[in-house]
């Protein structure tokens, strides 16, 4: 295991934290919410028929002993879950709609976040990040003051460790939406021992450059000092700019971000995108995420792609994003 998640575990082990796992007929499910048990990180829920979930643990020779199954037919607070569901789309669904809705194990495994039964959500093994985000939009909703959740990954090689964001929501953010994921990014950053230097980045370095997109980062670095005025953040910059302090000493002499930032805020989804993909295959990172930030409590979207490991490192991410 890596430093990064050597440091969530040892923060959030002890602090009997509750993650619910929509899809407990996955393998890779089960072997991580064994290990997650047996190690006692964090206490996992599996969603499912009980006795077909037992039967494919015995199957993956995955050891859930101990651990909960709530199936949606048989969950004794399910008359609750419906009412509280009901009152939580505001008109939007009718009892017979919640009732068909919370079948779906990642409408029920939110509802299970939303009543306080769990404190975080992990799905996306075998569900598409719609289907695990649009439940969490619905009822965790964004937390106030912030308008919409955002993807970062944290970028990790050797005893390196940045955030980039948002590189998995928002296609085409405005000056606020980047406000608010610079934000919400430093506040991510410290989770994982981060002292964040925040950079808005651009294709221009303070002015090189005038278009409607460099002046949307300058007003969206505006936006994020009134939103938190203890942040140390600075744009707009090309990437040598914030990263190479001879080239920052050169391009922006007088920055607060001298060549040092450690948290990027990509100027759109598809810089974003190809940024850290970029990093990860060119440069040697690890990227771990995307981790979504910005909501109320804490659901985070597995690859489709991924191992036992995986499901393992975002449980004790979304833990610890609960603290």
């Amino acid at each position: 295991m890596s430093s990064l998640f050597d440091q969530v575990k040892a923060n959030v082990i002890g602090k009997n934290k509750t993650i619910v796992f929509p899809e407990g007929l996955d393998e890779r499910i089960l072997h991580a919410a064994s290990k997650l048990n047996k190690e006692n990180v964090v206490t996992p829920i599996l969603i499912g028929n009980k006795e077909a979930v037992e039967a494919k643990a015995e199957e993956y020779q995955a050891d859930i002993s101990g651990i909960t199954i709530l199936d949606p037919n048989s969950y004794e607070k399910f008359a609750e879950m419906v009412a509280q569901f009901v009152e939580r789309r505001k008109g939007k669904a009718t009892e017979e709609d919640a009732r068909k809705i919370l079948q779906d194990e990642n409408y029920f495994g939110t509802m299970l976040v939303y009543m306080n039964e769990a404190d975080g959500l992990v799905s996306g093994a075998a569900h598409s990040t719609a289907d695990t985000v649009r439940p969490a939009l619905q009822i965790i909703k964004t937390k106030q003051g912030v308008k919409k959740t955002s993807g970062v990954f944290i970028m990790e090689r050797d005893d390196e460790k940045y955030v980039f964001a948002d590189c998995a929501i928002n296609i085409a953010p405005d000056s606020n939406d980047l406000a608010e994921i610079a934000v919400e990014s430093a506040a991510t950053a410290k989770l994982f021992g981060i002292d964040p230097r925040v950079a808005m980045l651009s294709f221009s370095t303070k002015g090189s450059a005038k278009s409607p997109e460099t002046e949307k980062v300058v007003e969206a670095l505006k936006l994020a000092k009134e939103k938190d005025s203890s942040l140390i953040i600075d744009g707009e910059f090309q990437f040598d700019a914030a990263f190479v302090p001879s080239v920052a000493a050169k391009k922006a002499p007088d920055a607060v971000i001298k060549g040092d930032a450690n948290v990027f805020i990509f100027p759109s989804l598809e810089a974003g995108n190809i940024g850290y993909k970029i990093a990860q295959r060119l440069g040697g990172f690890e990227a771990v995420g995307p981790i979504l930030q910005g909501l109320n409590k804490p659901v985070n979207d597995l690859s489709r792609g991924c191992n036992a490991e995986d499901v393992y490192n975002l449980a004790l991410i979304t833990a610890a994003q609960s603290l």
